[in-house]
C-alpha cells in the first residue's frame, strides 16, 4: 500500500486527488497539509508542511507557490520522494527544486496530463522540421479566472520542447504592447487569457507560408490531472533521489 501525503488537499485539484485515491486499492491518503481547515476529511490535516509526523511514502503536492519552500525543505530531512504539480515557481526555487533531487526523488511536471506529455514528445520532431522551413511558434492558453500565474507552466513546457528542439535559439515574449517593429524570427510569443471556469486550453500555432498548423489540447476536467498525479506518485514511490518528469512516467 502506497501511503500519501496530501498537501493542497482541500483546494480543487487537491480534493480531485482525493476523489481518485479513495478508488485505489494499492494507495491511500495518510494525511493533508492546508491552511484552510474547513473540509472534514478522512485523514489528520495540517495547517504546515513543518507539522506533519504522520510517516507516508510519498508526497503529491497541489498547494502553491509560497509553500514549496518548506515542501521541499521537509523532503531533504525525511528523503520522503514528492510530486511536485505547484506552478509559478521562481528560478531561485526552481534551482532549489533541482538540489533537492539530490536528496530525495523530485517529480516535477508543468502539466500531468497524458496528452499534454504527449505533444511534448510530438513537438520535438515536428519543431525540427517546421522551424527549419522558417515558421513561425506562437503559443496561447487559457485558463479561468482564479488562476495566480501567467503564463501557465504548461504554456512554458511547450514552448520549452520546441526552444530545446532548437538548440534554445528562442527568446520568449509575453507583451508586445510596447513594439512598433517587424515580428523578430527567433521569438515564442506566448498569450494567456483568464476567464471563466477554463479548466485549461493550450494551442501552438506554426505559422509557415500560406499555411498554418496548431496542435491543440484541451482540458475539460481537473480529474485527468489527478489521474497523472495519482500515476507518478505510483512511479515515484520506491525511488530514493533524483529529478523526474512525466515524460519518465508515460516511457
Amino acid at each position: 500500500m502506497v501511503k500519501v501525503l496530501l498537501c493542497g488537499c482541500n483546494g480543487r485539484m487537491g480534493r480531485a486527488v482525493h476523489n481518485i485515491v479513495s478508488t485505489e486499492k494499492e494507495m491511500e491518503i495518510v494525511a493533508g497539509v492546508d491552511s484552510y481547515q474547513e473540509i472534514a476529511n478522512p485523514y489528520p490535516v495540517f495547517s504546515s508542511v513543518k507539522e506533519v509526523n504522520v510517516p507516508c511514502d510519498v508526497i503529491i503536492d497541489f498547494s502553491s507557490s509560497q509553500a514549496t519552500d518548506d515542501l521541499l525543505d521537509f523532503c531533504v530531512q525525511t528523503g520522503v520522494p514528492v510530486v511536485l504539480c505547484s506552478t509559478g515557481l521562481s528560478e531561485a526555487q526552481i534551482k532549489k527544486v533541482e538540489e533537492t533531487s539530490e536528496h530525495a526523488a523530485v517529480l516535477r511536471s508543468g502539466n500531468m496530463s497524458l496528452g499534454v506529455n504527449l505533444i511534448v514528445k510530438m513537438l520535438g520532431e515536428m519543431s525540427n522540421v517546421l522551424t527549419e522551413a522558417g515558421f513561425d511558434v506562437e503559443i496561447v492558453e487559457k485558463h479561468h479566472k482564479m488562476k495566480m500565474d501567467a503564463p501557465s507552466g504548461t504554456a512554458l513546457m511547450l514552448a520549452d520542447a520546441v526552444n530545446n528542439a532548437s538548440n534554445g535559439k528562442y527568446s520568449y515574449v509575453y507583451d508586445r504592447t510596447e513594439r512598433r517593429e517587424v515580428r523578430p524570427e527567433n521569438e515564442i510569443g506566448i498569450s494567456a487569457v483568464r476567464g471563466g471556469s477554463i479548466v485549461g486550453d493550450h494551442d501552438v500555432i506554426f505559422a509557415g507560408q500560406d499555411e498554418v498548423v496548431t496542435i491543440s489540447h484541451r482540458a475539460y476536467s481537473r480529474t485527468l490531472f489527478a489521474k497523472g498525479a495519482v500515476s507518478a506518485a505510483y512511479f515515484l514511490a520506491d525511488k530514493k533521489s533524483g529529478y523526474y518528469t512525466m515524460q519518465d512516467v508515460i516511457g
